[in-house]
């Protein structure tokens, strides 16, 4: 072999080692990356199990509504809520606990709008308030659709209470405008019963064929013999049934059979030309969002529907909106000849505006009654 050749065969086995020394560098750095990728990969993996394990945890730790009510639905609360929270509990092993405000309707909606009540779920005394705290953008437009029954999950009439024997012989609507009857009555501004019994006087008048001189001229004689008006109904029924105040008190069906139950007997009457007292309910959804909590809260309004929860409102006389409770319990109330809403008084929007802002309707028939 000549030097020459000598020497070309050593470069081609020094390329040969050299060409395998790097393939063992490659595999070797090759497993190593692979490893630490792959160790990398568990180790994310983990912490996503550990974090779904974290957010699994503490989707089941306790939850809280803040549910803001006007004043009369306490006791209906009180009956409805465990039931809710039992079954919130079997089904999704999460407890359940409320904060609960009651008072006046129109009171607690300005309340929410202030920011001083961060309601999660409102059931108040008519729509008119629902729509107030939707124009403040803390619930969004359209809330009435998003449940059942436009939003109204409890109803009621207004009864006439008198005191025992009936003294003053107050049996219509038309009787609340007799001299020396005195009245309790609520104020619209802060009370649902008071736009409710407020309604109800002028419709009495307007839905049986008077016009709204009449009506007027009614409505003003009533507030004459009116010389309070409470916050609330709850207010009313206090001075009413323990404080002995007044000939005559205008309240919800449902408040006046409560306060028999509970021993306080009076004679009253349903009048036959009355007013279908709507109550709605809706989620605030600003605030569900804020809390983290808006399954619950609906899951909430929903159950206020549900076959159990009416029935537990029938029991306290409200009249229900579920149509088998209603089937059920249709006999126990008075029948009504004739029934009237809101919406055959104008809508909320329009009530409103001619009876109860500052200056309306409703302002100048107290000047009057007071002049």
């Amino acid at each position: 072999m000549s030097e020459w050749e000598a020497l070309t065969k050593f470069m081609k086995i020094w390329q040969a080692r050299e060409l395998l020394s790097r393939r063992v560098v490659r595999s070797w750095l090759n497993t190593r990356v692979q490893k630490f990728v792959c160790l990398f990969l568990i180790s994310t993996v983990l912490s996503v199990a550990i974090a779904a394990c974290g957010s699994s945890s503490a989707s089941k730790s306790d939850v809280k509504l803040r549910l803001v009510s006007f004043s009369v639905t306490k006791a209906a609360h009180d009956q409805i809520i465990p039931f809710f929270v039992s079954k919130w509990k079997k089904e999704h092993n999460q407890t359940v606990t409320f904060e609960r405000s009651y008072g006046g309707s129109g009171a607690q909606a300005a309340s929410i709008i202030a920011g001083k009540q961060q309601a999660d779920i409102v059931h108040l005394a008519l729509s008119l308030d629902v729509n107030k705290i939707e124009q403040a953008g803390l619930i969004k437009s359209g809330w009435e659709n998003r449940v059942p029954r436009n939003g109204i999950v409890s109803r009621s009439v207004a009864a006439i209470v008198t005191r025992e024997g009936n003294p003053k012989g107050i049996k219509t609507w038309a009787d609340l405008a007799k001299d020396g009857v005195k009245l309790i009555a609520a104020n619209p501004k802060t009370s649902g019963i008071g736009n409710w019994e407020f309604l109800a006087f002028w419709g009495s008048v307007t839905q049986t064929g008077g016009d709204e001189a009449t009506a007027t001229d009614y409505v003003t004689k009533v507030y004459k013999n009116t010389t309070t008006l409470t916050k609330d109904a709850r207010e009313a029924s206090d001075l009413f049934f323990l404080k002995n105040e007044g000939d005559v008190l205008i309240n919800y069906e449902n408040e006046v059979i409560l306060a028999e139950k509970t021993g306080t007997k009076l004679p009253y009457v349903v009048p036959q030309v009355n007013i279908s007292i709507d109550n709605p309910v809706a989620v605030v959804d600003k605030n569900v969002d804020q809390h983290g909590n808006r399954e619950v809260a609906q899951a909430f309004v929903d159950f206020l529907y549900s076959t159990e929860a009416q029935r537990e409102f029938a029991k306290l006389r409200y009249r229900p909106v579920n149509p088998t409770v209603t089937q059920e319990v249709v006999t126990q109330y008075p029948k009504i000849e004739t029934l009237f809403t809101s919406q055959d008084l104008g809508g909320w929007d329009n009530i409103q505006k001619k009876f109860f802002v500052d200056g309306a309707i409703f302002d100048k028939v107290l000047a009057n009654s007071k002049a």
